[in-house]
C-alpha cells in the first residue's frame, strides 16, 4: 500500500496541516471539504498510521503526525525543485539573469563574475539590486529577483534554497577622533554600550523584532552601506563594517580599527550564502554566475 502513496496526498496533508482545518486545506487547494477528509483518510490508511486527531472541532496533527509532516515537505520540495529543473533545461537559456546581491559581498567579485556572463552568455542581460538584510531575501520570494546573494540576514526563510558562497571578514571601526579610537587593548562592551552604534536597518520585514551584531542602546540606523562608512569616517560612532569596503580607510588613518573583548578579531566573519526558490532554480547564465562567484 505504501507505494501507491502520492504527490497529491502528500500536498493535501502538508495543506490541512498548515491551515488548522480541512476546510481550510480545501479552499486553499479548492476542493470540497469532504474531498480533503476523504483524501487524509485514505492516506492514513495505507500508511497505517493515524495523522490527525479529530475528537476536537478542528483537527491536530498527532505525534506521528508531525513527524511525517517534516519528511512530506522535503518529498514535496525535491520534486517540486526536480520539476522545476527540468522545465529550466526544457526551457534552455533564461531571458534576463536577475540577481538580488547583499551590499556586504564584495564588488570585484560581482563584476568578474557579470564580466564572465557578458563575454560567454551575450543575449542574457544583467539586472543587479543591492540590498540589505531582509531586502536581498524579498526579491526573491516575490519573483523579482531568480538569485540572491545573502549575508546580513542570518536567517533564511524556510521557502528558499540556500547554498554556502564562502564568508566575508569583518573588522570594527571608529573615526581616530572618535574617544574609542584612544582605548588600548581590548574594550569591553560596558564601554561599547556608552557609545553610539551605526547599524543598519532592514526595509523589509522579514527581520522585524531582530538586531543583529547590536551591542549598545545608542543606535544610529542607516539605510545604506555607503552612508554608514560616511558616518564613521565622519566620527559619529562605532560599528562592524566588512574589511574589503574600509580597508583603504583604516591604511590612510581616515578610520581606526578597534578590539573588542566579546569578539575576537578572528571570529570576525560572516557566512554568505546564494539563494533561489525551489520552484524557480537559476538557468545557465544563473549557474555560471554563481560558479563564477565559487571559482
Amino acid at each position: 500500500m505504501l507505494g501507491n502513496v502520492t504527490l497529491d496526498q502528500m500536498r493535501t496533508f502538508i495543506a490541512a496541516a498548515e491551515e488548522g482545518s480541512f476546510s481550510a486545506a480545501g479552499r486553499k487547494l479548492k476542493r470540497a471539504q469532504s474531498v480533503v477528509s476523504q483524501t487524509l483518510a485514505n492516506l492514513e490508511t495505507q500508511l497505517g498510521v493515524v495523522l490527525f486527531d479529530r475528537r476536537e472541532r478542528y483537527p491536530k496533527l498527532t505525534e506521528t503526525g508531525a513527524t511525517l509532516l517534516v519528511d512530506a515537505r522535503a518529498v514535496v520540495q525535491n520534486m517540486d525543485a526536480f520539476k522545476a529543473r527540468a522545465q529550466s533545461l526544457y526551457e534552455g537559456l533564461e531571458p534576463e539573469l536577475s540577481v538580488a546581491v547583499d551590499v556586504m559581498y564584495p564588488m570585484n567579485k560581482l563584476t568578474q563574475a557579470a564580466g564572465y556572463c557578458q563575454d560567454n552568455f551575450v543575449h542574457t542581460p544583467l539586472r543587479l539590486h543591492v540590498e540589505v538584510l531582509g531586502g536581498v531575501a524579498q526579491l526573491v520570494l516575490d519573483g523579482s529577483c531568480r538569485l540572491g546573494i545573502i549575508g546580513s540576514l542570518p536567517i533564511v526563510p524556510e521557502s528558499l534554497v540556500a547554498e554556502p558562497l564562502g564568508r566575508i571578514q569583518f573588522v570594527t571601526v571608529v573615526s581616530p577622533a572618535h574617544e574609542l579610537a584612544s582605548i588600548q587593548g581590548l574594550i569591553s562592551d560596558t564601554e561599547l554600550a556608552r557609545h553610539v552604534q551605526l547599524i543598519l536597518t532592514d526595509r523589509t520585514a522579514l527581520s522585524s523584532g531582530q538586531n543583529y551584531g547590536v551591542m549598545s542602546p545608542l543606535m544610529w540606523r542607516l539605510s545604506d552601506l555607503g552612508s554608514k562608512r560616511a558616518f564613521l569616517k565622519a566620527g559619529f560612532g562605532w560599528g562592524h563594517m566588512p574589511l574589503h569596503m574600509v580597508e583603504k580607510d583604516i591604511a590612510a588613518g581616515e578610520l581606526v580599527s578597534i578590539q573588542l573583548h566579546s569578539i575576537p578579531a578572528a571570529e570576525m566573519f560572516m557566512g554568505m550564502q546564494w539563494v533561489y526558490r525551489a520552484d524557480d532554480p537559476p538557468g545557465p547564465a544563473g549557474r555560471a554566475f554563481i560558479s563564477q562567484l565559487l571559482s
